[in-house]
C-alpha cells in the first residue's frame, strides 16, 4: 500500500503534495531529520536559496536535447533524419509525441527513467530539464514560500518584498507556460496536503488566467525595476540581469491577457477560420493597459532594456556597425566575449544559461549543410520553409503580394526587408570564409537552386533556405566558429522588448484598430510596429493597410512572424488565431528556380543582385489536423487519477 500511495503522489502535478524533498525522502524520513522550515525561511539569504532552484529549473529550449526542437508552426522542417522531433511529430499530428519521444523541452525524464517526475534544479543538468515536471514542482515551491513568508522575521521590507514578488511571478509563469500548450487546468494557489483526495477542477483558460494575472500584478507591484538599485541588489551589482523584476512581471501579465483574449480562448477550438478576427476586446483593452505600463517606463528612460541596435558593417557574418554600442545578433548568440550570455539590452526574461559550451555539443551543428561534414556531427538540419521566409516582405514595408511591393520573381532576394539578410541563408550566400580545402571548394558558395548540391533533401536544404539567424554560418568545420576558442554561446529568450511592442499592437489593434492605444501609453498600435521596422531601416505600415483593421491585424501578424522568426512562438500564434487547422498555414513548402547568373557572378557580386528564372514553390507537407489540436493531450497516467481532470476533448 504504501508503494502504491508513494506512485500516486509522485504522478504529474500529484508532485505537488510533496515538501522540500523528493518523493522517496519524504515519505520514508522522519519529520523532524529535514531542516526546519523556521531554519530555512527566517532570513533573506536562506530564503532566497530556496528561491533560487526555482531559477534553475526553467527548460534551455535549445539545450536540452543533443538536437533540440521548439518551433512547431508553418516555419521550420527537419531533414527526414530528425523526423522523430516534435518538429516532424506535429506535421503528422501525433502530439503526443510531447511525452513520449524523450526529446522534447516540454517533457523529459533524464537519464534515470524512474526519476521522471524528481526534477533535477542543477543549472549544469539541462539534459534533465523540462515543462511539464518541473511546472508543477516549482508551483508546490512557490506555494510553499508563499505559505511560510511569516517566518521571515530577520529582513528588511525590501527583502520581504524581493521574495514574495518572485513567488507570486513564479507560480503564475509556470501555469501559464503549460496553458499555452494545454489550456486550462488547476490553478494551484495553496499549500496541499500529501494526505487525502484531490478533487481541483481543471479552470477554463481565461479563469486560470485572470488567476495568474492577479498574481503577475501583485509581483509587479512588490519587486523593483532593476535589482542593480536594491540595497539587496548591490551586492551582486552586474549580475542581476536574471532575477524576476516588475519589468518581467508587466510583460507576462498584459502576455496573459492577451492570450485570453484571443480568438481561440474567446471561441473556443473549431475549424474554418472564421473567428481569427473575433478577439475579447475587455481581456484585450487589459493588455494594452499592461504593456503600455511597461513600455512607458522603458521609453522615459527609467529601465536598464532598449532595443538592440541594428547596424551592420556586413549584415551576412553579422558585423555590426562600429558606431553601434550594441547589437541584434547579440540577442540569440554572442562570439567572442568570453562566453557572455545572449540577450544584449532587449533580452527581458531568460533562465539561467551556465553549461555555456553546451551550445556547441549539437545546438550550433544543426543549421547548415552536412555534405562532405562542412557542418559537423548529427546529420539533422532546422531549415526555413519557404512559405515562411515569404514573410519577410520588402525594404518598403510591403508584404510580397502586394501589387506594390515591387518584388521581382526575376530578381526575388533584392530589396527585401532586411532582416531577410541577417536571418536567411539563401542561393549564392557565401557560406564559408576561411581557406577550405580544394576538394570542399565547391561549398564555399550556397548552390540552393533546383538541382543545386546544398538541395539533397537528407544532408542539405529540401526548401532551398538555411538559417542563421540564432547560429552563425560561420558555425562549420572550416570558420570553426563552434570550437572552444569561439566562445560561440548560444540562448533563446522567451521574452524580449520587440515581444513587448508586438503584442501591445496586437491587444491595441484589437480594440481600436491601427488607431488604438491603451491609457497609460502614448503611441498607437501602428506606431509599435513603426518603432520595430525603424530599429532596422524597414518602411513603415502602407496607409492601404491601416484603415481596414483585418488587413491592419494582418500586417500585425506578419510584423510578428519577421520579427520573432525561429524563436519558438510561432505555434502558439496560430493557435491561439485559431489558424493552426488552416490554409496556408497548414503546408510546407521549397523555393523552386533556376540560376541564370554563372558560378564567377557569386564571387565578386552580392548575391541578393542575381537574377533567376522559373521562381515557383513546391508543396513539401500538408498537415491534416483537427479541432483536437488546438490542445496538447495531458498525460494518461494524469487524467486517470481523478475524475475533475479530464483529457482534453478529442485526446
Amino acid at each position: 500500500m504504501k508503494k502504491i500511495y508513494k506512485n500516486l503522489l509522485c504522478g504529474g502535478f500529484f508532485l505537488l503534495s510533496l515538501g522540500l524533498v523528493s518523493c522517496e525522502d519524504y515519505l520514508d524520513k522522519e519529520a523532524d531529520s529535514t531542516v526546519s522550515e523556521q531554519e530555512a525561511f527566517k532570513n533573506f539569504t536562506n530564503f532566497q536559496g530556496f528561491v533560487e532552484q526555482i531559477y534553475n529549473c526553467i527548460p534551455d529550449k535549445e539545450k536540452n536535447n543533443y538536437t533540440a526542437s521548439w518551433n512547431w508552426g508553418d516555419d521550420e522542417i527537419f531533414n527526414p533524419e530528425g523526423d522523430s522531433h516534435m518538429t516532424h511529430q506535429v506535421d503528422l499530428g501525433n502530439f503526443r509525441a510531447w511525452s513520449t519521444n524523450n526529446q522534447c523541452w516540454l517533457y523529459r525524464s533524464g537519464s534515470d527513467p524512474t526519476a521522471t517526475y524528481h526534477p533535477n534544479s542543477d543549472g549544469n543538468a539541462k539534459f534533465k530539464h523540462s515543462l511539464w515536471p518541473h511546472a508543477w514542482y516549482c508551483i508546490r515551491k512557490a506555494n510553499l514560500g508563499l505559505a511560510n513568508l511569516d517566518k521571515l522575521t530577520e529582513a528588511t521590507q525590501e527583502e520581504k518584498n524581493l521574495i514574495a514578488g518572485q513567488l507570486y511571478f513564479f507560480r503564475a509563469w509556470w501555469h501559464f507556460e503549460m496553458m499555452q500548450y494545454f489550456g486550462g487546468l488547476p490553478y494551484i494557489d495553496a499549500v496541499l496536503s500529501s494526505q487525502g483526495t484531490l478533487t481541483l477542477p481543471r479552470l477554463t483558460f481565461q479563469e486560470c488566467a485572470d488567476k495568474a494575472g492577479a498574481d503577475f500584478r501583485k509581483a509587479a507591484d512588490l519587486l523593483p525595476i532593476d535589482w542593480d538599485n536594491t540595497t539587496v541588489g548591490k551586492n551582486t551589482v552586474g549580475k542581476n540581469q536574471l532575477r524576476i523584476n516588475k519589468i518581467m512581471a508587466l510583460g507576462y501579465l498584459g502576455k496573459a491577457y492577451l492570450w485570453a483574449g484571443s480568438p481561440l480562448m474567446k471561441n473556443g477550438a473549431q475549424l474554418g477560420g472564421t473567428q481569427t478576427y473575433n478577439y475579447d476586446e475587455a481581456y484585450c483593452s487589459k493588455a494594452a493597459d499592461a504593456l503600455g505600463e511597461l513600455l512607458n517606463l522603458v521609453e522615459s528612460g527609467q529601465t536598464q532594456y532598449a532595443l538592440a541596435e541594428f547596424d551592420y558593417a556586413d549584415i551576412y557574418n553579422h558585423k555590426k556597425a562600429t558606431s553601434a554600442t550594441t547589437c541584434f545578433t547579440d540577442i540569440f548568440y554572442t562570439t567572442g566575449q568570453n562566453w557572455l550570455m545572449p540577450g544584449s539590452t532587449e533580452a527581458i526574461f531568460r533562465g539561467p544559461s551556465e553549461d555555456f559550451n553546451g551550445s556547441n555539443w549539437n545546438m550550433t551543428k544543426t543549421w547548415g549543410p552536412k555534405i562532405s561534414s562542412l557542418v559537423e556531427h548529427d546529420n539533422i538540419i532546422h531549415q526555413p520553409t519557404a512559405n515562411y521566409v515569404n514573410y519577410y516582405g520588402m525594404a518598403n514595408g510591403l508584404p510580397l503580394d502586394d501589387p506594390n511591393s515591387g518584388f521581382d520573381k526575376e530578381h526575388p532576394f533584392k530589396d527585401r526587408d532586411p532582416r531577410f539578410y541577417h536571418d536567411i541563408v539563401f542561393d549564392g550566400f557565401k557560406y564559408v570564409n576561411a581557406a577550405m580545402g580544394a576538394t570542399d571548394e565547391y561549398l564555399r558558395y550556397c548552390s540552393l537552386y533546383t538541382g543545386g548540391v546544398m538541395r539533397a533533401t537528407a544532408n542539405a536544404s529540401r526548401t532551398g533556405y538555411f538559417i542563421q539567424k540564432l547560429v552563425p554560418h560561420t558555425a562549420n568545420k572550416y570558420d570553426g566558429a563552434y570550437n572552444w576558442s569561439g566562445n560561440l554561446h548560444t540562448y533563446l529568450p522567451y521574452m524580449r522588448l520587440a515581444d513587448i511592442y508586438l503584442m501591445y499592437a496586437e491587444a491595441c489593434a484589437a480594440v481600436g484598430g491601427a488607431a488604438g492605444k491603451a491609457t497609460n501609453f502614448g503611441k498607437t498600435a501602428e506606431g509599435a510596429i513603426n518603432t520595430l521596422r525603424n530599429r532596422v531601416g524597414a518602411g513603415h505600415v502602407s496607409a492601404s493597410y491601416t484603415g481596414d483593421n483585418r488587413k491592419f491585424i494582418d500586417e500585425v501578424r506578419r510584423e510578428r512572424a519577421v520579427e520573432l522568426s525561429f524563436e519558438g512562438f510561432r505555434f502558439n500564434d496560430l493557435q491561439r488565431w485559431l489558424l493552426l487547422t488552416e490554409y496556408p498555414y497548414n503546408v510546407k513548402t521549397s523555393q523552386e528556380f533556376d540560376r541564370v547568373e554563372n558560378e564567377d557572378f557569386y564571387k565578386s557580386n552580392d548575391p541578393k543582385d542575381a537574377r533567376i528564372a522559373n521562381f515557383t514553390e513546391k508543396q513539401i507537407v500538408k498537415r491534416l489536423l483537427g479541432v483536437k489540436h488546438y490542445w496538447f493531450p495531458l498525460l494518461e497516467s494524469d487524467v486517470y487519477l481523478y475524475v475533475e481532470f479530464p483529457q482534453n476533448p478529442g485526446w
